[in-house]
């Protein structure tokens, strides 16, 4: 175990917590331990209390205990993506009858579960502006409203909520705050410290970092809750094999680094995005002409790596701009080390595109990546400087 004195800083936690060298062979990463079962020394006698690898396995035990602190959380559990840890925490907590209160621009796959999945089952839901406390007080239903699902910075429209005046509000009227961290990442934003109840991640994205796994993960601080999350996660199954896990591991030693020039990346693309006659408007909250621009400073490191911007003319013109990229790669995801771009109307989140939380025609969004950034700022140039608009204002 590493000696919580050396290690408090972030970079140093993402390194070496979970992540001791095998005490037995001193190998300095974590093995991939792919037994699907283990021995046992007498009948319920477990060693290290591992018996069979959906209800615990080493190399994700190695990825709980690295998540949880880097979360700054008690206790950390892996699934097979985030939307499984999704499922698990709404089960956990809901009942039929039950009530969730969602944001106003959900994530299209968070908003399809709960609206067309656990709907079914009885749990109901109100999308809300949560960056207006009044109207999220309102939207709680006293008796039943069980969780708070908030989504900061959103996907694609990047709004801001304030986690700690939305802890206030959740627990004011009994319920939990959950806030899906996969767009900050814990480098840049740790929600429990600010009064969340349980932190979500689709670990697919900025921990893995590298477009190569699948995989999901919840943590919170409460015990009680934490046991009931175990006993659905082993009794559901929606767990993720060794080998995912030890691919996440290895991208959670380098998120530090890699955080730092996505955001640096990105604040550059967005200057040039500001600046050219194609954009209508861009959506970042590192603009200080964000309306969540003061939340974001008071509580997160930097700004991150995901930008949105319209352009003039429509799905058109942003369709055409995704088309025309050459680094920019048309792909859904993100968090990649790779730079991705993307049409949210007819990819990500067409799921909700004939409901209230349906996203604009016009709008792409792209994911930066780690490459040279004045690379991908001539791709990008070059692909809005061929739309007519741009054109227009040249001549």
């Amino acid at each position: 175990m590493v000696d919580e004195q050396l290690a408090d800083g972030f970079e140093t936690i993402a390194i070496h917590v979970g992540q001791e060298p095998d005490p037995r062979t001193g190998a300095v990463v974590v093995p991939i331990h792919l037994a699907s079962t283990f021995i046992q020394d007498g009948v319920g006698g477990l060693r290290d209390g591992y018996e069979y690898s959906r209800s615990g396995n080493p190399t994700r035990t190695a990825l709980e205990t690295s998540i949880a602190a880097l979360e700054a959380g008690a206790v950390g559990l892996a699934f097979s993506s985030g939307m499984a840890a999704t499922d698990t925490l709404c089960r956990t907590v809901c009942r039929p009858g039950d009530h969730v209160v969602l944001p106003a621009d959900a994530y299209g796959g968070t908003y399809r579960l709960i609206a067309r999945v656990l709907g079914d089952w009885g749990v109901e839901h109100t999308s809300v502006d949560l960056t207006d406390l009044a109207a999220t007080r309102a939207a709680i239903r006293p008796g039943s409203t069980r969780l708070v699902w908030c989504e900061t910075p959103t996907n694609p429209l990047l709004t801001i909520a304030d986690i700690a005046a939305l802890a206030g509000v959740a627990h004011d009227a009994g319920a939990l705050l959950a806030v899906d961290n996969t767009f900050a990442s814990p480098y840049l934003q740790q929600p429990l410290l600010l009064g969340a109840d349980a932190v979500v991640h689709s670990t697919t994205k900025y921990l893995g970092g590298h477009s190569d796994v699948v995989g999901g993960a919840l943590v919170v601080n409460d015990a009680d809750l934490a046991g009931r999350l175990r006993f659905l996660q082993n009794a559901a199954g929606a767990v993720p094999s060794p080998f995912d896990c030890w691919l996440v591991l290895r991208g959670i030693r380098t998120l530090g680094v890699r955080m730092d020039r996505h955001c640096a990346n990105a604040r550059a693309l967005v200057d040039l995005l500001t600046a050219h006659p194609a954009v209508d408007l861009v959506r970042y909250p590192g603009l200080p002409g964000h309306p969540g621009y003061p939340v974001a400073v008071k509580q997160m490191r930097d700004f991150g790596g995901m930008v949105s911007f319209t352009v003039r003319g429509g799905s058109a013109a942003a369709l055409a701009v995704c088309g025309r990229t050459r680094l920019f790669t048309l792909a859904e995801s993100l968090g990649g080390v790779e730079s991705l771009i993307e049409h949210p109307a007819t990819m990500t989140h067409a799921s909700v595109a004939d409901s209230p939380l349906a996203v604009p025609a016009e709008l792409v969004r792209l994911s930066v990546g780690i490459e040279s950034v004045d690379d991908l700022a001539a791709d990008l140039r070059a692909a809005l400087d061929e739309l007519p608009s741009a054109a227009a204002d040249r001549e």
